[in-house]
């Protein structure tokens, strides 16, 4: 099996409903690390799995919904947390990417969560 990933970065804030005791309950904000994972059992005609540039379209859902956002006013994440972002990400990606194997969000250097088929 071959696996193809690409990471992006953005930088986005977000509060999460953990009750006014809980340090995260107030708005702070990340530096984010994706990981989209592409996976296929046999190369094409151009011996790759996926041409790195192809995951554009994650890139520019990325850029132009997340980034510099207070992830709270995003449609479809009312609740930002990684691993709501990761399924978010996935639905946007699977529209054009049907190898998707996995989504995986860093909210720190130690933490990440991540959503697979």
């Amino acid at each position: 099996m071959y696996r193809v990933t690409k990471r992006f970065s953005f930088a986005a804030a977000h509060a999460l409903p953990l009750g006014n005791l809980h340090k995260c309950s107030r708005i702070h904000g990340h530096t984010w690390h994706v990981e989209v994972s592409e996976r296929a059992s046999k190369l094409d005609k151009r011996g790759m799995v996926i041409d790195f540039r192809e995951f554009g379209d994650v890139e520019h859902y990325i850029e132009e919904c997340l980034d510099h956002r207070n992830l709270n006013e995003v449609e479809g994440l009312s609740v930002p947390t990684a691993e709501n972002i990761c399924r978010w990400i996935w639905d946007k990606a699977t529209i054009r990417h049907k190898g998707l194997e996995r989504v995986r969000v860093w909210e720190s250097e130690t933490s990440w969560a991540e959503y697979s088929r």
